[in-house]
């Protein structure tokens, strides 16, 4: 019966060394608790970033689109402006070998293919504005995609440091993933504002 007690008072011991050694390590890493939560709000930022430049790389396609369309335009444009030119030249020709009471008839043929091609000069020069300014807009929403770009990817080098303190238990490894983070923060920040 000693010997069980014994043996009892020895595992209440053991129980007791086992749980203070439990609650002192639960104390020194307790601060893993933190670096788990700045890992969620990292990986959120980062879901949130990659939303948001993908609708850059949308904005960027569809405005290449317009741009695209509008030059096809602009190209219709100055060749119908071309074929109006050459019609006014065979007119304009066509006046000196021409009877004299033909000519007035002529001279507003002339006249019509001028007025003609000023309005299609006025649509091409138009559609070339247009295709610019999209052009411009694409390349803006390209800039803002890589912008973007490199926030995210600083974002994951935050959270692969997070992820390597827990494995190593460093906290230095923790602080320069909350650093790291807070940049790439900044940095999206920017980059949604501009």
């Amino acid at each position: 019966m000693n010997e069980d007690l014994s043996q009892l008072k020895e595992l209440v011991a053991e129980i007791r060394a086992d749980h203070k050694e439990q609650k002192e390590k639960e104390k020194r890493d307790g601060w893993t608790k933190f670096v788990s939560l700045t890992m969620i709000c990292l990986a959120v930022l980062t879901a949130f970033g990659t939303q948001k430049g993908g609708g850059f790389s949308t904005a960027t396609m569809k405005q290449l689109n317009e741009a695209t369309f509008n030059q096809a335009n602009a190209s219709d444009q100055w060749a119908f402006y071309q074929a109006k030119g050459i019609k006014q030249s065979l007119f304009e020709q066509e006046l000196d070998r021409v009877a004299p009471e033909a000519k007035p008839a002529l001279a507003a043929k002339v006249a019509k293919y001028d007025t003609e091609k000023k309005a299609i000069f006025a649509q091409a020069k138009a559609f070339e504005a247009k295709r610019d300014q999209a052009k411009l807009e694409a390349s803006q929403a390209s800039d803002r995609g890589r912008q973007l770009g490199l926030s995210l990817t600083l974002f994951q080098i935050a959270i692969a440091l997070g992820g390597m303190c827990l494995v190593v238990k460093k906290r230095w490894l923790w602080l320069g993933s909350v650093a790291v983070g807070a940049v790439a923060t900044v940095q999206m920040v920017l980059t949604l504002l501009h």
